[in-house]
């Protein structure tokens, strides 16, 4: 069955049913087995001596048995994980519209800049006296970053978004002991990232939550209620998970100075507001900066990522070594406690001084874009999201009215009632069309919901395309095709999974298949 355009509809497969083939493969989408698979147990790619004769420090650790890795040619092994890299889905293969996430474009000179020799092959327990210019980029790297926020100090240790919020949160917590006071409380909105109240309750704090007004942003007077001796720091996003800037956060932070309280502001979306507002002006004491977010460095995978700390004047005197300290323009680290002068550091949070490839890649960025150019990326950014929610709003549903959004729109679920699909129904659906799902059911103080960040990086074209899409899908779910939706994705390689019971039963080991003879003749 073919669709309006001519292609194979979405209710099935038409080449893979009608044109079967021996391999599985379907011409350049090849089929590719799990690498035990195609591996042999007793070949290997690479000759290795037999080692010596030597004397074992396992003791009872110590291998008995065979590894069991399989052994592959060079060939085989590029062909393999190229296939795999084929299979995948990046920024550099689509539009990535997951909210909260800002999956950027990160430009290759960037990747051209920490790839420098000195800088690329550089070593962490290198000699001080053999990287002075490493220590002086991260002095500059600082100073730009307390330059675009309005704050005084940077901690730059912290090597992504939750260890910079435990970071800010520390040195809150060292400052309000340095007082001589004991405060339980950490005060988070009901929208906030599931970090924000982790790291208050790891570090030995009570969280209570504040409510979101109708219009998703967060009312003083909730905070006041919540306010006490007690209280030590609220957590707020800004502008937050809904998209929407706190109108009334210098309100807000006013209120909880006068309690004796600390501001910390997350800082995943300051992507929406570079060159355009100062935290620091809005009385934030401590924010976190995704460097792999806001500044275009690699994002996911797991790392390595940089989530520096900008300090107020009342929390500087607390970040942890080490830290560099730029005196008559040279820049030197101060590695211990003992050699902080008039400081009071938390501590020392991690071995090494953050990740030096993500600060040449902020670096890098910021150079090259200039405070202007900056500026314009999060008005780009803030332009795209807005261009999205204009363009969907006759048919998807905003939870907080038809108002003018921040650097991501958020829709909610209810305009696909009584169509018989689901939130997830539609995400797994955009698949089939060449997308990346948006990102669903966050945040949770909104049902369904569905937050799409296109972020700076998408010209009017590509977002055209992206919003046809979607408009096609939904007029789809409204004239109840559900066929279309409820197997989705009919082209990924799997089809759909069974995401509840892969986490609950997740297999972790993979045993060889029974052999299966071919049929006589």
């Amino acid at each position: 069955m073919l669709n309006r355009q001519g292609r194979p509809s979405a209710s099935g497969d038409a080449g893979a049913v009608d044109h079967p083939t021996f391999t599985g493969n379907r011409a350049l989408q090849v089929e590719e087995a799990l690498i035990f698979e195609i591996g042999r147990h007793e070949v290997t790619g690479v000759d290795i001596d037999e080692p010596k004769d030597f004397k074992s420090k396992l003791g009872a650790l110590e291998r008995t048995g065979d590894i069991g890795l399989p052994g592959l040619s060079e060939p085989e092994t590029m062909r393999h994980f190229v296939r795999l890299s084929q299979k995948n889905y990046g920024i550099d293969t689509g539009l990535f519209p997951l909210g909260s996430c800002t999956m950027k474009h990160n430009p290759r000179l960037n990747e051209k800049m920490a790839r420098l020799p000195g800088i690329g092959d550089i070593h962490p327990l290198q000699p001080l006296s053999t990287v002075p210019g490493a220590i002086e980029l991260i002095g500059e790297l600082g100073r730009w970053l307390c330059e675009l926020t309005g704050m005084p100090a940077v901690a730059m240790t912290p090597k992504a978004g939750a260890h910079g919020e435990l970071c800010g949160m520390m040195a809150i917590k060292a400052a309000i002991e340095a007082r001589g006071e004991k405060r339980s409380i950490v005060l988070v909105p009901e929208s906030a990232h599931g970090t924000n109240p982790a790291t208050a309750a790891l570090i030995g704090y009570q969280v209570v939550s504040v409510p979101a007004r109708e219009d998703g942003t967060v009312d003083p007077e909730e905070v006041k209620k919540r306010l006490s001796p007690d209280v030590a720091a609220i957590m707020l996003t800004n502008p937050n998970t809904c998209g929407l800037f706190e109108r009334d956060v210098v309100a807000i932070a006013d209120a909880v100075h006068a309690a004796g309280a600390f501001f910390y502001a997350d800082g995943a979306n300051f992507n929406a507001i570079v060159g355009k507002v100062r935290p620091g002006d809005l009385g934030v004491d401590a924010m976190h900066i995704n460097l792999h977010k806001t500044f275009s460095t690699p994002h996911g995978g797991g790392g390595p990522g940089a989530g520096p700390v900008v300090l107020s004047k009342a929390l500087a005197p607390f970040a942890p070594v080490p830290f560099v300290v730029v005196e008559d323009g040279n820049a030197r680290l101060v590695e211990n406690t003992s050699d902080a002068g008039d400081a009071q550091p938390l501590g020392r949070m991690c071995a090494f001084h953050g990740q030096m490839g993500m600060y040449i890649r902020a670096m890098s960025y910021m150079l090259s874009h200039g405070t202007d150019g900056m500026r314009q990326a999060s008005e780009d950014a803030v332009l795209n999201a807005n261009y999205i929610r204009a363009s969907l709003t006759d048919l998807m549903s905003l939870p907080f009215g038809n108002r003018a959004c921040m650097h991501e729109a958020l829709f909610d679920d209810t305009w696909l009632d009584g169509t018989g699909v689901t939130t997830l129904d539609f995400a797994k659906a955009m698949i089939d069309e060449g997308y990346h799902p948006m990102t669903m059911y966050f945040p949770l103080v909104v049902h369904g919901a569905m937050l799409i960040e296109p972020t700076e990086s998408e010209s009017k074209a590509s977002l055209d395309l992206f919003i046809a899409a979607l408009r096609d899908l939904a007029l789809s779910a409204k004239r109840g095709e559900t066929d279309r939706f409820s197997g989705a994705p009919y082209h990924a390689p799997r089809r759909r999974l069974d995401e509840t019971r892969a986490a609950r039963s997740p297999i972790l080991k993979w045993t060889p298949p029974k052999p299966v003879q071919e049929a006589a003749e």
